[in-house]
């Protein structure tokens, strides 16, 4: 009895996370200045979990009809509608306007999920890259494996190597890549847990496009952090994040060939791990320049809020509510 209770007490428990007020002390603060009067919108949703929305990504290696006619049934329609630049057929995407999450599936070996459960805003990067069949293709800080995974769904890589430096990540990382993609095409993608800093002096010049979505302060995770002594180290460590960050970058670029394409992207609204760091990036090499997303931007902006005064290369879309995607920051850039 006391067990059935436990159960039935988890999903309330779930719902009531505690705000970490160190984090939100914090993030008033720094967002205050960053974002002005928009900041408060966007903690308003930040700080409420109940009205955060998920997105379906249907995997293209496990097909069920069944599945799409149960996603429309409940209110679901397909994220991406507009006039992109970059949309494969094979890319399909669902999205409600009301909260809530679809149930997830469980990982079986030897089967494939059906669907991956994600923020909808996370796909962008994987727009912007825009990854056509036999590019060689780097995804340079990989785990958890969706930005992977989705890779996947668009295109199929003439090689594909997906690296996470972090063990435990690493292991997630594999996990994901068996859950969702079948056994031929797997044996085509290598992961490694090399150190991202310094696979371009490994391997320079080897790719034709390189995602780089990078470690971050994860503004969503971080405001509900139950150790609040954890939370305070992270809050310190924060300012190195930038140089980590940017040395991941100097990497993606020498691990590009000429003419190869580059795509950054962190889950956090802070500019210093932002902008700052494409705009260093932009001033210490010279054969790198930016690329344009905004037509990307404007066919999205039906279901997507972005900050508006970034450069054309960039953007960063803006939890709201009924639109409750991001943090997401993404910016494009091509070497010479």
């Amino acid at each position: 009895f006391l067990l059935s209770l436990k159960l039935e007490n988890k999903p309330r428990e779930k719902l009531q996370k505690q705000i970490c007020q160190v984090v939100l002390d914090h993030f008033e603060k720094q967002y205050t200045t960053e974002l002005g009067d928009t900041w408060t919108s966007v903690r308003d949703v930040l700080t409420h979990p109940l009205c955060w929305q998920y997105a379906v990504l249907l995997n293209k290696f496990s097909q069920s009809d069944e599945l799409e006619n149960t996603l429309r049934v409940k209110g679901y329609h397909p994220a991406f509608r507009g006039p992109l630049p970059y949309l494969p057929a094979s890319l399909e995407c669902y999205i409600s306007r009301t909260p809530g999450r679809f149930p997830a599936q469980k990982h079986q070996a030897g089967k494939l999920k059906e669907y991956y459960l994600l923020n909808a805003a996370s796909l962008l990067p994987v727009l912007a890259l825009e990854v056509k069949d036999g590019e060689d293709v780097l995804d340079l800080c990989a785990a958890p494996g969706g930005k992977s995974v989705a890779i996947l769904q668009c295109a199929c890589p003439g090689q594909f190597h997906c690296n996470e430096y972090d063990d435990l990540r690493s292991r997630w990382l594999k996990q994901t890549i068996e859950s969702f993609i079948p056994d031929p095409l797997i044996n085509l993608i290598k992961i490694s847990t090399l150190d991202g800093r310094q696979i371009g002096d490994l391997q320079p010049e080897l790719y034709d496009k390189v995602l780089v979505d990078a470690p971050c302060s994860n503004d969503r995770s971080w405001l509900f952090s139950s150790d609040i002594q954890q939370a305070t180290i992270r809050l310190i460590q924060r300012k190195e994040l930038s140089s980590l960050q940017f040395q991941l970058l100097r990497s993606a670029v020498k691990a590009l060939r000429p003419g190869g394409s580059l795509v950054y992207s962190t889950c956090t609204l802070s500019k210093a791990e932002n902008s700052d760091v494409i705009n260093l990036i932009l001033n210490s090499c010279s054969n790198v320049m930016p690329v344009d997303i905004r037509e990307m931007a404007k066919a999205v902006s039906q279901e997507f809020t972005f900050l508006s005064g970034t450069q054309q290369h960039e953007l960063l879309v803006l939890p709201g509510k009924g639109r409750a995607w991001g943090p997401m920051y993404v910016a494009k850039l091509k070497k010479i």
